[in-house]
């Protein structure tokens, strides 16, 4: 039996060769990252500049099968799941140590940009990449992951954790398949996806790098996001019913108007929203009056309605406060107004404290700037979290610019996102997470 001096000794000369090794590795290379997304944005270039790489398009495939001879080329072992994920694995020192996860989506929106999620997939190659060049081998074996469909509902992530429904299979996607044939055309099988379920626990940890998507970054001068959490998104329908009239012989002062309690409602759903502290967002995005005629007072409005915080109990308060405030505006215009919750929101998803650390460590470690944020997007790291201890890394989107070929992020910072990714890894490898 090993003595407690002797076990303790041999994991300090662990962590200090880990480290020794790590001070090695070369800076990312802006260069080569920016050569690999101009060349996976040739894989449904558009005549705007951007890309029209919907998941299970043919762009889709051919780009998919462009990362698989890059990740290859790393020297990297790849396998695509019954969800039509991409997993790439670098062997580990020790086999029986669990893998790091890291990497992000590479399909796009209908008329997107270059840069929102095959920048962290480009990103998890270069960490490689850096480690390949200092021939630097991780105690823990290393998997990059492409997540298939993310744009079309995280379909990948979602059948890694089993939540994938069946009936959702049967929605047809952007690329005019059906989720189900789609998987099957880009390699995965439909017909299996209980296999691609991971179990929670089966990986040491995960990563995803990504774009911002916003401009706070971008203003501020700041280098990297250390990510606090995906917000949660609570979405209702709403219903103003008034009485519908004669628009020209109803005087103002007899009106039931259901257009006019939800103008109020709009502006008091903004009013809720900015004038309380917290960083919550509210918003009215659909808005319908009927019968809809020009000459007829409308008797009905229907309205979405959609909260997004990074703590339920915040998106609760505030769906409260406008309750009560929606409450008045009845009584005051002679209306019934109505909230249906949808069930199709999304759970706040906060990432682990760990990893933020160990993020934030990092960036310090290459003298880059960083704050704390939200993301206020959805990511496959919402799903991960569930999966294993989950971090996520944002660089500058210029701008604040997504979802539109103008979207752009410099190759010097997605190097700086990768540094920091590879980083990351290293000290998740060196016992990070079990120091915090």
């Amino acid at each position: 039996m090993h003595s407690f001096q002797t076990i303790f000794s041999a994991a300090v000369a662990t962590m200090m060769a880990v480290t020794a090794s790590a001070q090695t590795l070369p800076k990312a290379s802006p260069e080569r990252m920016e050569s690999r997304i101009k060349a996976l944005a040739e894989f449904g270039k558009n005549a705007d500049g951007g890309v029209d790489r919907v998941a299970y398009s043919d762009a889709d495939k051919a780009g998919r099968a462009y990362i698989i001879s890059e990740l290859e080329a790393l020297g990297l072992e790849v396998r695509i799941d019954t969800g039509a994920n991409i997993f790439a694995r670098r062997a580990g020192t020790d086999p029986a140590l669990k893998p790091i996860l890291f990497g992000s989506h590479t399909d796009s929106v209908p008329g997107g940009g270059n840069y929102d999620g095959p920048t962290g997939v480009i990103a998890a190659m270069e960490a490689i990449d850096l480690m390949n060049a200092a021939s630097h081998q991780t105690r823990h074996p290393l998997e990059v992951v492409v997540f298939s469909n993310e744009e079309g509902g995280l379909v990948g992530s979602l059948a890694m954790t089993g939540k994938l429904k069946e009936n959702a299979l049967d929605v047809v996607s952007s690329s005019g398949k059906t989720i189900r044939d789609g998987i099957r055309f880009i390699g995965g099988n439909p017909d299996a996806l209980e296999s691609a379920v991971v179990a929670p626990g089966t990986y040491e940890a995960f990563i995803e790098l990504h774009i911002e998507q916003g401009g706070f970054l971008d203003e501020e001068g700041t280098d990297i996001g250390v990510v606090e959490g995906i917000v949660g998104i609570g979405w209702w329908d709403v219903v103003v019913e008034g009485f519908a009239n004669h628009a020209g012989t109803t005087p103002m002062n007899r009106r039931r108007d259901a257009m006019v309690a939800a103008a109020e409602l709009t502006l008091a759903i903004n009013g809720v929203a900015t004038q309380n502290a917290g960083r919550q967002v509210a918003t009215v995005g659909r808005i319908e009056a009927f019968p809809g005629a020009p000459n007829v007072i409308p008797g009905r409005v229907e309205m979405s309605l959609e909260i997004r915080d990074l703590e339920q109990a915040k998106i609760d308060a505030v769906f409260a406060m406008i309750e009560a405030r929606a409450a008045m505006i009845a009584r005051k215009t002679g209306t019934k107004i109505s909230f249906t919750y949808v069930d199709v929101a999304s759970e706040p998803a906060p990432t682990d404290e760990r990893m933020r650390e160990l993020i934030a460590s990092g960036a310090q470690f290459h003298n880059y700037s960083h704050k704390y944020m939200p993301s206020g997007a959805g990511h496959d790291a919402q799903d991960m979290v569930h999966l294993a201890p989950t971090g996520m890394i944002f660089v500058p989107s210029v701008g604040g610019i997504s979802h539109s070929p103008n979207e752009f992020t410099t190759a010097e910072a997605m190097a700086k996102g990768a540094d920091v990714l590879a980083r990351t890894i290293l000290a998740i490898d060196a016992g990070g997470l079990a120091e915090h």
